[in-house]
């Protein structure tokens, strides 16, 4: 038997299982189904091979083949799905053992934000094991499950509650318009939603532009911002909606104007395009459904990652200094909301602890030392709870 057509014979685990089981998908589903879409009816099946002992695995086997041969006859629809996930699916639950029981959170599935929330799942202690090419990772040490997908996406599911929490930007929470509720700002993913015209064409009011071509993947908040234009010029601006590559339609006669994200505006630029207004700021943000099950659990994690973020941006700075300078010491380093003062064995002296902003926390530790503070040591906070 070839190695798609052969179990793991001595790994009785859920993740072994879930590593082998799409390449024995491709040998099995008949008539060009696509695994993809059909992830979630088999997923539940998976249990019962990972529980099975090594003698009984043959027939989990058998049982999993009949349950792969119901899913083909029962589905009309044999058409690929779209997307390049291993794992999709309209309702994420369904793709989960006991999800109902569980805490679900949707995190990006890919570019520079994901790795900027992989980094906090780590920092607030989500140890998980992801197997390759699938979307969902169970957490070890806390009732929550990841579940990897399209930031754009991520506002509706948290929104309709199949997700409990979820990481996105305020622009994708915006542009869907659905309601979910803003526990934390992030500080990362921070950038503009800008109108960019090309610089050649030396706009300076955008209100210009009202009835011409605008292309954008944020069509909603454009029509809205070009519709007070539209309103005090009686003309009709005609937003068309591209996924990507927005920059390339000025350059292409397609568009007289674009909306999109800026960050740096290295890409802006090289496109031969300026900002002509900006529409909003946005970020990465924490946010919950209304509809979540799970408030405890989504309590905390708003906890953990507010202690992160407090942890992200300060660290811990103590020194020595006598009793006479103290006062001075402490206008440097006034804590963020008191400074822990203990004494010394010479009663002339205290040591002084104190939590400081990161990024001035050398001009500060030049301060005490022109102040008279002695000893003073900087330490690096991993996590906090305030």
């Amino acid at each position: 038997m070839t190695e798609a057509q052969c179990p793991p014979q001595s790994v009785a685990n859920s993740y072994a299982w879930a590593a082998w089981l799409p390449k024995f998908l491709r040998g099995r589903l008949r008539g060009g189904v696509d695994v993809r879409k059909h992830w979630a009816s088999l997923w539940n099946n998976l249990p019962i091979l990972a529980d099975s002992d090594e003698k009984n695995k043959p027939e989990s086997l058998r049982q999993l083949q009949t349950a792969l041969e119901q899913c083909e006859t029962s589905s009309g629809d044999t058409s690929p799905s779209s997307g390049d996930s291993a794992v999709t699916c309209d309702r994420p639950n369904a793709l989960l053992k006991d999800a109902g029981k569980r805490c679900l959170m949707a995190v990006p599935k890919k570019g520079r934000v994901h790795d900027h929330a992989m980094k906090l799942v780590g920092g607030i202690g989500l140890d998980h094991h992801r197997p390759e090419r699938v979307d969902v990772a169970e957490c070890i040490d806390f009732p929550l499950t990841l579940v990897f997908l399209p930031s754009a996406d991520i506002p509706k599911f948290v929104g309709k509650g199949y997700v409990d929490v979820g990481i996105t930007g305020i622009d994708v929470i915006e542009e869907d318009g659905i309601e979910v509720q803003i526990k934390l700002e992030l500080g990362f993913g921070k950038c503009k939603l800008c109108v960019l015209a090309p610089v050649e064409a030396k706009i300076t009011d955008v209100s210009t532009l009202a009835g011409g071509r605008i292309f954008t993947s944020f069509p909603s908040l454009a029509a809205k911002f070009f519709s007070q234009h539209d309103t005090q010029k009686n003309v009709k601006t005609q937003i068309k909606y591209v996924s990507g590559s927005v920059e390339a339609a000025c350059n292409l006669g397609l568009a007289d104007a674009v909306v999109d994200l800026v960050e740096t505006g290295t890409t802006m630029r090289a496109a031969g395009l300026e900002i002509v207004a900006t529409i909003m700021e946005t970020q990465s943000v924490f946010i919950s459904s209304p509809q979540t099950k799970h408030s405890e659990n989504v309590s905390v994690l708003t906890k953990r990652i507010e202690g992160y973020l407090t942890s992200q941006k300060h660290q811990m700075i103590q020194y020595n200094v006598e009793r006479l300078k103290l006062q001075s010491a402490l206008e440097i380093s006034p804590g963020k909301r008191s400074p822990t003062i203990a004494s010394l064995d010479d009663p002339n002296w205290v040591s002084v602890s104190s939590l400081i902003l990161k990024k001035e926390a050398s001009t500060i530790m030049d301060k005490l030392q022109q102040a008279g503070a002695t000893d003073i040591l900087l330490f690096a906070l991993t996590n906090t709870r305030m």
